[in-house]
C-alpha cells in the first residue's frame, strides 16, 4: 500500500493541471493513466482534428485561386502527408504533458488500469493506492449504437478517423451533429465523396432552426450529400464495400460506403472502474453525478471532465479543474453553475455560441430583444471572400443584458469572446454599444447589432 495526498485517475485536461497545483501547494499526488497522457483532446479530438481542419481549409482555398486573382498550377492531397502532420501535433502534445508530469514535485505518473477497491484506495499495476482526496478525470468514448448489421462491417470513430491515412471512395458519415459535420466537410475538402446520415429531421438539432438550415447550405455547397429524417440505418457487406441502408422502403436503395464513421455521442469512461466499491453514484447514461462543486456522492471523491455530465468540451474539463483548486485551495467557492455555455463547431466557416439559443431565450417567458445581421453586410468576412453565414444575439429587454449570441461565419469562433466577456462581467448591452472595436473585424460589428436589436416575440424578423 502506497499512501497519497490525493489520486488523480486520468490525464485529460483537468486531471495534470490539478496535480501541478496540489503539487506547488507541497502534496503528494498519484496521477494514473491507462492509455495515453492529454486525454481526447490532445491525442483524438481538438488537436488532431483542428489541424485537420487547417489542411482542408488550405486545400479549399488554394482550390479558390481563381477568387482571390490567381491560378494554382495544380492542387493535389497527400493523404499520407496529412495524416502525418497531424500525427506529429499528437505526439509533440502527448510528450509535452508527459515531460511536464514527470518533472513535477511529488507527482507519481503511474501507468495502468485503475479501479476502486473502497471509497479511498484504488488498485493498479499490481499494487494499492490509497488517499483521502481521489479526483476522477477518466474522460469519454465514442458511442457506438446498436444498428442493424452494425457488428458485422468494419466502422470508425473519431479515434479511427484522425489515424486515417488514406482517402475514402465515399465516406458515410452516421450523425449529422457537431464532430460528424466537421469530418465530413474536411473529407469532402480532401476530395472523398461525403454523405451525411442524420434520424432527426435536420442537422444539430440542438440548435436553432436557422442556424441548421445555414450550415446545411454551406455544406451541400460543397457537394456534401446530407440524408435527414433516416429513421431506419441499417449496414451489410457488399463486396469490398459497405451497404449503408437508410431508408426502409422496399424501393429504398441503399448508400455504398468505401468508409463509415459513426458520429452519434459520446459516452463516459466510467463501466470499468469499480465505482461500485466506492459507492460512487452514477446516472442511467454512466455519467458521476456530482454537485455544483463537482463533488461526487462520497466524500472525498471528485468527478472533473466529460465523465461527470456537466461539460463536454476541453475548456470545460478545464474550468473543472479552476473550480476545484479554487474551492479547495483558495478557499474561494466557485460553482459549476457559475459557467457560461460556449462552444464552437469548427466547420468553415465555425459556428461560435454563448448562452442561450432563441429557442432557449423563448422559453424563459422573458420580454426579448433580438438583431441578426448576414455576414455579406461584415466587411472582414467580404474582403476575406467568405460571406457565409450570420451573426445573432438576444437580450432581455429588461434587465438589458444579452442572453445569448451566435456568429456563423470566418473569425466567429474570435469574435464571440466579445459577447462572452461582456456576458461574464454582468454588462448591459450599452456597456459594449460603446466600445470603439478594431477596423477591419469581424467583432467590430458586434457594437453595430446591438443597434439593430428590435422586441421579438418569436415571429420572424431581423433578416
Amino acid at each position: 500500500m502506497r499512501s497519497f495526498d490525493a489520486i488523480i485517475i486520468g490525464a485529460g485536461q483537468a486531471g495534470p493541471a490539478l496535480a501541478a497545483r496540489l503539487s506547488a501547494a507541497g502534496q503528494s499526488v498519484a496521477i494514473i493513466e491507462r492509455h495515453w497522457v492529454g486525454g481526447t483532446c490532445v491525442n483524438t479530438g481538438c488537436r488532431p482534428t483542428k489541424t485537420l481542419v487547417a489542411s482542408a481549409y488550405a486545400l479549399h482555398t488554394a482550390r479558390r485561386g481563381a477568387d482571390y486573382g490567381f491560378t494554382a498550377a495544380s492542387v493535389a492531397i497527400d493523404m499520407a502527408a496529412v495524416a502525418a502532420r497531424a500525427n506529429a501535433v499528437i505526439q509533440d502534445g502527448r510528450r509535452g504533458n508527459e515531460a511536464w508530469l514527470s518533472g513535477l514535485t511529488g507527482v507519481a505518473l503511474i501507468r495502468g488500469h485503475a479501479r476502486f477497491e473502497s471509497a479511498d484506495t484504488v488498485a493498479v499495476a499490481g499494487e494499492r493506492l490509497t488517499a483521502p482526496k481521489i479526483f476522477l478525470n477518466v474522460g469519454g468514448r465514442a458511442a457506438v449504437p446498436d444498428l442493424p448489421g452494425i457488428d458485422e462491417v468494419p466502422i470508425l470513430t473519431n479515434t479511427g478517423m484522425v489515424a486515417l491515412d488514406t482517402l475514402p471512395r465515399h465516406l458515410v458519415v452516421i450523425g449529422g451533429s457537431y464532430i460528424g459535420l466537421e469530418f465530413a466537410q474536411m473529407y469532402r475538402r480532401f476530395g472523398a465523396a461525403v454523405t451525411i446520415v442524420e434520424r432527426m429531421d435536420r442537422l444539430i438539432a440542438r440548435e436553432d432552426e436557422d442556424v441548421s438550415a445555414a450550415v446545411r447550405a454551406i455544406l451541400e455547397a460543397e457537394g456534401v450529400a446530407v440524408r435527414t429524417g433516416a429513421n431506419c440505418i441499417g449496414f451489410a457487406r457488399q463486396g469490398d464495400g459497405i451497404a449503408v441502408r437508410v431508408d426502409c422502403a422496399a424501393d429504398a436503395s441503399p448508400l455504398l460506403a468505401s468508409h463509415v464513421l459513426v458520429a452519434v455521442g459520446r459516452r463516459p469512461n466510467t463501466d470499468d472502474l469499480g465505482l461500485e466499491a466506492a459507492g460512487v453514484a452514477v446516472d442511467p447514461r454512466g455519467y458521476i453525478i456530482v454537485d455544483d462543486h463537482l463533488k461526487s456522492s462520497v466524500p472525498g471523491i471528485w468527478a472533473l471532465g466529460d465523465c461527470n455530465g456537466r461539460g463536454a468540451f476541453t475548456h470545460t474539463a478545464y474550468n473543472d479543474f479552476e473550480i476545484v483548486a479554487a474551492n479547495l485551495l483558495d478557499g474561494e467557492d466557485r460553482r459549476v453553475n457559475q459557467r457560461l455555455p460556449g462552444y464552437a463547431l469548427y466547420i468553415d466557416p465555425p459556428l461560435a455560441r454563448v448562452g442561450l439559443t432563441d429557442a432557449q431565450a423563448l422559453a424563459t417567458g422573458r420580454p426579448l430583444l433580438r438583431a441578426t445581421r448576414p455576414m455579406t453586410r461584415v466587411g472582414r468576412a467580404v474582403e476575406k471572400g467568405e460571406p457565409q453565414g450570420f451573426m445573432k444575439i438576444v437580450a432581455d429587454a429588461e434587465t438589458r443584458r444579452v442572453l445569448g449570441a451566435a456568429i456563423l461565419g470566418t473569425s466567429g469562433d474570435e469574435a464571440i469572446h466579445g459577447v462572452l466577456d461582456m456576458m461574464n462581467a454582468d454588462q448591459p448591452i450599452e456597456r459594449l454599444r460603446w466600445a470603439v472595436p478594431i477596423h477591419p473585424t469581424v467583432s467590430e460589428l458586434i457594437p453595430t447589432l446591438l443597434l439593430d436589436l428590435e422586441p421579438w416575440n418569436g415571429a420572424a424578423c431581423c433578416a
